[in-house]
Protein backbone atom coordinates (compact mmCIF):
# COMPACT_ATOMS: atom_id res chain seq x y z
CA UNK A 1 0.00 0.00 0.00
CA UNK A 2 1.03 3.52 -0.52
CA UNK A 3 1.79 5.66 1.75
CA UNK A 4 1.13 9.18 2.38
CA UNK A 5 3.16 11.83 4.46
CA UNK A 6 0.58 14.82 4.87
CA UNK A 7 1.62 17.63 7.22
CA UNK A 8 -0.79 20.07 8.36
CA UNK A 9 -3.12 18.32 7.66
CA UNK A 10 -5.65 18.59 10.62
CA UNK A 11 -7.20 21.48 8.75
CA UNK A 12 -7.76 23.13 5.10
CA UNK A 13 -5.74 21.83 2.02
CA UNK A 14 -3.91 19.13 4.09
CA UNK A 15 -7.12 17.76 5.31
CA UNK A 16 -8.50 17.99 1.87
CA UNK A 17 -5.60 16.09 0.22
CA UNK A 18 -5.92 13.41 3.37
CA UNK A 19 -9.64 12.55 2.33
CA UNK A 20 -9.18 12.27 -1.22
CA UNK A 21 -6.08 10.03 -1.02
CA UNK A 22 -7.33 7.98 1.44
CA UNK A 23 -10.75 7.49 -0.42
CA UNK A 24 -7.85 6.22 -3.38
CA UNK A 25 -6.59 3.29 -0.87
CA UNK A 26 -3.33 5.07 0.25
CA UNK A 27 -2.49 4.91 3.90
CA UNK A 28 -1.90 8.31 5.50
CA UNK A 29 0.23 9.65 8.17
CA UNK A 30 -0.92 12.71 9.24
CA UNK A 31 1.06 15.26 10.99
CA UNK A 32 -0.03 18.82 12.34
CA UNK A 33 0.68 21.33 15.41
CA UNK A 34 -2.68 21.45 16.54
CA UNK A 35 -4.37 17.74 17.78
CA UNK A 36 -8.22 18.59 17.50
CA UNK A 37 -8.00 18.97 13.58
CA UNK A 38 -5.61 15.57 13.96
CA UNK A 39 -8.44 14.15 16.29
CA UNK A 40 -11.26 14.66 13.66
CA UNK A 41 -9.60 13.55 10.78
CA UNK A 42 -8.57 10.60 12.29
CA UNK A 43 -11.74 9.52 13.60
CA UNK A 44 -13.05 9.89 9.85
CA UNK A 45 -10.88 8.00 8.25
CA UNK A 46 -10.76 5.28 10.39
CA UNK A 47 -14.86 5.72 10.49
CA UNK A 48 -14.34 4.72 6.52
CA UNK A 49 -12.02 1.94 7.47
CA UNK A 50 -8.76 4.13 5.87
CA UNK A 51 -5.65 3.08 7.38
CA UNK A 52 -3.99 6.80 8.85
CA UNK A 53 -1.99 7.41 11.79
CA UNK A 54 -1.60 10.73 13.43
CA UNK A 55 0.89 12.96 15.33
CA UNK A 56 1.39 15.89 16.73
CA UNK A 57 4.40 17.97 15.72
CA UNK A 58 5.85 20.95 14.99
CA UNK A 59 7.17 21.35 11.44
CA UNK A 60 9.62 24.34 12.88
CA UNK A 61 11.48 21.05 15.27
CA UNK A 62 13.33 19.29 12.73
CA UNK A 63 14.68 17.08 15.29
CA UNK A 64 11.39 16.20 17.03
CA UNK A 65 9.71 15.75 13.01
CA UNK A 66 12.60 13.00 12.55
CA UNK A 67 11.18 11.09 14.81
CA UNK A 68 7.78 11.61 14.56
CA UNK A 69 7.92 10.73 10.76
CA UNK A 70 10.20 7.51 11.59
CA UNK A 71 7.67 6.41 14.45
CA UNK A 72 4.77 6.69 11.65
CA UNK A 73 6.95 4.61 9.19
CA UNK A 74 7.11 2.03 12.04
CA UNK A 75 3.68 1.82 12.03
CA UNK A 76 2.82 2.40 8.25
CA UNK A 77 5.19 1.56 5.95
CA UNK A 78 8.45 3.80 4.33
CA UNK A 79 6.90 7.50 2.69
CA UNK A 80 6.33 7.07 -0.92
CA UNK A 81 4.32 10.49 -1.27
CA UNK A 82 4.76 13.36 0.66
CA UNK A 83 2.91 16.66 0.88
CA UNK A 84 4.21 19.53 2.73
CA UNK A 85 1.39 21.34 3.33
CA UNK A 86 1.38 23.35 6.74
CA UNK A 87 1.52 26.53 6.40
CA UNK A 88 0.64 30.33 8.06
CA UNK A 89 -0.18 33.26 7.03
CA UNK A 90 0.13 36.57 9.11
CA UNK A 91 0.27 40.62 7.90
CA UNK A 92 4.10 41.77 8.07
CA UNK A 93 4.39 45.43 6.66
CA UNK A 94 7.60 47.13 6.51
CA UNK A 95 6.09 49.87 8.47
CA UNK A 96 4.99 47.90 11.34
CA UNK A 97 7.79 45.08 10.86
CA UNK A 98 7.35 42.56 14.20
CA UNK A 99 9.90 40.10 13.47
CA UNK A 100 8.13 37.43 15.81
CA UNK A 101 5.44 37.18 12.92
CA UNK A 102 8.16 37.13 10.14
CA UNK A 103 10.15 34.05 12.01
CA UNK A 104 7.06 32.69 12.61
CA UNK A 105 5.90 32.82 8.65
CA UNK A 106 9.26 31.91 7.01
CA UNK A 107 9.65 28.93 9.72
CA UNK A 108 6.91 27.65 9.28
CA UNK A 109 6.47 28.14 5.52
CA UNK A 110 9.78 27.84 4.09
CA UNK A 111 11.87 26.12 6.77
CA UNK A 112 9.09 23.44 8.12
CA UNK A 113 9.60 22.67 3.80
CA UNK A 114 13.11 22.11 4.07
CA UNK A 115 12.33 20.16 7.88
CA UNK A 116 9.83 17.71 6.12
CA UNK A 117 11.89 16.89 3.04
CA UNK A 118 15.01 16.03 5.27
CA UNK A 119 12.39 13.36 7.07
CA UNK A 120 11.61 11.76 4.70
CA UNK A 121 14.59 11.77 1.38
CA UNK A 122 16.98 9.41 3.19
CA UNK A 123 14.72 6.79 2.77
CA UNK A 124 13.66 7.74 -0.63
CA UNK A 125 17.39 8.23 -1.52
CA UNK A 126 18.24 4.22 -0.22
CA UNK A 127 15.13 2.88 -1.82
CA UNK A 128 15.56 5.01 -5.07
CA UNK A 129 11.80 6.00 -5.15
CA UNK A 130 9.57 8.65 -4.01
CA UNK A 131 7.40 12.38 -4.28
CA UNK A 132 8.27 14.95 -2.63
CA UNK A 133 5.61 17.58 -2.97
CA UNK A 134 5.72 21.57 -1.50
CA UNK A 135 2.36 23.71 -1.88
CA UNK A 136 3.73 26.77 -2.56
CA UNK A 137 1.41 29.87 -4.05
CA UNK A 138 0.89 32.94 -6.82
CA UNK A 139 2.67 35.31 -3.75
CA UNK A 140 5.57 33.51 -4.92
CA UNK A 141 5.83 35.35 -8.33
CA UNK A 142 6.94 39.52 -7.04
CA UNK A 143 6.51 40.75 -3.49
CA UNK A 144 3.37 42.36 -2.16
CA UNK A 145 2.50 44.59 -0.04
CA UNK A 146 1.76 43.80 3.54
CA UNK A 147 2.48 40.30 3.05
CA UNK A 148 6.35 40.42 2.84
CA UNK A 149 7.30 37.19 5.02
CA UNK A 150 4.76 35.08 3.10
CA UNK A 151 5.75 36.55 -0.37
CA UNK A 152 10.05 34.99 0.78
CA UNK A 153 8.48 32.38 2.28
CA UNK A 154 7.02 31.10 -0.74
CA UNK A 155 9.82 32.11 -3.36
CA UNK A 156 12.23 30.35 -0.90
CA UNK A 157 10.16 27.21 -1.61
CA UNK A 158 10.49 27.69 -4.88
CA UNK A 159 13.99 28.11 -5.26
CA UNK A 160 14.58 25.09 -2.87
CA UNK A 161 12.43 22.73 -5.05
CA UNK A 162 14.22 24.06 -8.09
CA UNK A 163 17.82 23.42 -6.78
CA UNK A 164 16.01 19.55 -5.05
CA UNK A 165 14.35 18.68 -8.30
CA UNK A 166 17.72 18.28 -10.45
CA UNK A 167 19.48 16.77 -7.49
CA UNK A 168 17.16 14.13 -6.89
CA UNK A 169 16.26 13.22 -10.68
CA UNK A 170 19.16 10.27 -10.78
CA UNK A 171 17.47 8.44 -7.45
CA UNK A 172 14.56 8.24 -9.12
CA UNK A 173 12.55 11.05 -7.01
CA UNK A 174 9.92 13.06 -8.69
CA UNK A 175 9.34 17.11 -7.14
CA UNK A 176 5.96 18.79 -7.22
CA UNK A 177 5.90 22.25 -6.41
CA UNK A 178 2.42 23.76 -6.25
CA UNK A 179 1.81 27.72 -6.74
CA UNK A 180 -2.43 27.58 -6.58
CA UNK A 181 -4.20 31.46 -6.24
CA UNK A 182 -6.41 32.13 -3.57
CA UNK A 183 -8.33 29.20 -1.51
CA UNK A 184 -11.24 29.34 0.48
CA UNK A 185 -9.87 27.88 3.61
CA UNK A 186 -9.15 29.17 7.48
CA UNK A 187 -6.02 31.10 6.48
CA UNK A 188 -7.64 33.62 4.01
CA UNK A 189 -10.95 33.54 6.45
CA UNK A 190 -8.60 35.98 8.58
CA UNK A 191 -8.44 38.17 4.89
CA UNK A 192 -10.40 41.34 4.46
CA UNK A 193 -9.99 42.57 1.46
CA UNK A 194 -9.87 41.59 -3.07
CA UNK A 195 -9.15 37.54 -3.61
CA UNK A 196 -9.35 37.22 -6.98
CA UNK A 197 -10.37 33.61 -8.31
CA UNK A 198 -11.16 32.64 -5.01
CA UNK A 199 -11.53 28.65 -4.89
CA UNK A 200 -13.08 26.15 -2.90
CA UNK A 201 -10.88 23.62 -1.35
CA UNK A 202 -12.19 20.73 -2.53
CA UNK A 203 -11.86 22.46 -5.98
CA UNK A 204 -8.21 23.35 -5.71
CA UNK A 205 -6.76 19.92 -4.27
CA UNK A 206 -8.50 18.34 -7.50
CA UNK A 207 -6.43 20.19 -9.51
CA UNK A 208 -3.49 19.71 -7.07
CA UNK A 209 -3.97 16.15 -7.32
CA UNK A 210 -4.02 16.14 -11.23
CA UNK A 211 -0.62 17.52 -10.96
CA UNK A 212 1.18 15.05 -8.82
CA UNK A 213 -0.34 12.06 -10.44
CA UNK A 214 1.41 13.66 -13.69
CA UNK A 215 4.45 14.01 -11.73
CA UNK A 216 4.30 17.54 -13.06
CA UNK A 217 7.67 19.44 -11.74
CA UNK A 218 5.65 23.20 -11.19
CA UNK A 219 1.93 23.48 -11.42
CA UNK A 220 0.57 27.22 -11.06
CA UNK A 221 -3.55 27.84 -11.56
CA UNK A 222 -6.03 29.59 -12.42
CA UNK A 223 -4.71 30.32 -15.58
CA UNK A 224 -5.44 33.84 -15.80
CA UNK A 225 -4.52 34.48 -12.09
CA UNK A 226 -0.94 33.29 -13.20
CA UNK A 227 -0.86 34.90 -16.46
CA UNK A 228 -1.31 38.07 -15.24
CA UNK A 229 1.25 38.00 -12.71
CA UNK A 230 3.71 36.62 -15.31
CA UNK A 231 2.81 40.04 -16.92
CA UNK A 232 4.06 41.88 -14.23
CA UNK A 233 7.55 40.81 -14.24
CA UNK A 234 7.91 42.01 -17.86
CA UNK A 235 6.42 45.57 -17.58
CA UNK A 236 8.47 48.23 -15.85
CA UNK A 237 8.59 47.74 -11.62
CA UNK A 238 6.84 51.50 -11.49
CA UNK A 239 3.95 50.24 -13.55
CA UNK A 240 3.87 46.55 -11.92
CA UNK A 241 4.39 48.78 -8.49
CA UNK A 242 1.01 50.66 -9.15
CA UNK A 243 -1.31 47.88 -10.61
CA UNK A 244 -0.30 45.73 -7.39
CA UNK A 245 -1.16 48.62 -5.04
CA UNK A 246 -4.61 48.90 -7.08
CA UNK A 247 -5.53 45.30 -6.95
CA UNK A 248 -4.64 45.00 -3.44
CA UNK A 249 -6.29 47.89 -1.83
CA UNK A 250 -6.88 47.54 1.74
CA UNK A 251 -6.17 44.46 2.26
CA UNK A 252 -5.51 42.98 5.88
CA UNK A 253 -4.37 39.95 6.79
CA UNK A 254 -4.72 38.75 11.03
CA UNK A 255 -2.48 37.59 13.10
CA UNK A 256 -4.01 34.37 13.40
CA UNK A 257 -3.49 33.06 10.06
Amino acid sequence: MTVTLITGAGSGIGREFARRLAADGMAIAAIDCQPEGLSQLEAELQGQNRQVACEVADVTDGPLLLEIVAALEQRLGPIDLMIASAGVGRETSGLDLRMDDLQAVIGVNLLGVANSIAAVLPGMIKRRRGHIVAISSMASYRGVPRMLAYCASKSGVNAFMDGLRIEVRPYNIFTTTLCPGWIRTPMTAHINGPMPGLMDVDYAVGRMLHAIRRRKAFYAFPASLAWRLRVLRWLPRSTADWLIARMLGRMKISRQG
